[in-house]
């Protein structure tokens, strides 16, 4: 993978926080060209460091009211596929993760109201050839959601260090 440098950091940060801003004030910002700004945005799509964008609805406005996180429990891991297959066919449910730990899996999903919730959970969710069982928790609220910080990340090795290492593994 193509190393991000600085200026693709930069880019990052500001975008992350602020998708809609146009790439003259990115450019601006940054001290370069848009086209620049254009090519390098480009390019991180193309690695995958930028994996979508877009507006994020607010599910309460549509009148979904609960958030939900479904831990589920499949009769055998192999089954993950074919169940992950059936989840993408219920709109409501929004995420979905392979995970260790106590459940197979862990899904978020929004409902309506507890009887919305309940027919996902029993008409829908536990009827998939597969789910054994699930244990359901109700968010109340949510009081973080953020990206990744960008110009700090931990564990970062900084390129003079890059290069002692070098010095003493030659």
């Amino acid at each position: 993978m193509e190393k991000i440098d600085s200026l693709d950091k930069n880019i990052l940060e500001i975008i992350s926080n602020n998708a809609r801003i146009p790439f003259k004030d990115v450019a601006a910002r940054c001290g370069v060209s848009r086209a620049a700004i254009h090519q390098r945005v480009q390019r991180l799509i193309d690695m995958g460091v930028i994996v979508g964008s877009g507006y994020h609805v607010n599910p309460v406005s549509l009148g979904y009211n609960t958030c939900t996180y479904v831990g589920i429990t499949l009769q055998r891991g192999s089954m993950y596929k074919s169940v992950v297959e059936e989840f993408s066919k219920i709109p409501e449910i929004v995420e979905c993760h392979f995970t260790t730990g106590p459940y197979t899996m862990l899904i978020k999903l929004y409902a309506k109201d507890n009887a919305n919730l309940m027919d996902l959970l029993n008409d829908r969710i536990q009827e998939i050839p597969g789910v054994v069982s699930t244990e359901t928790l109700i968010s109340l609220s949510q009081n973080i959601k953020k990206e990744l910080p960008i110009g700090d990340l931990q564990n970062e090795q900084k390129p003079e260090m890059e290069e002692d290492w070098k010095k003493i593994t030659d």
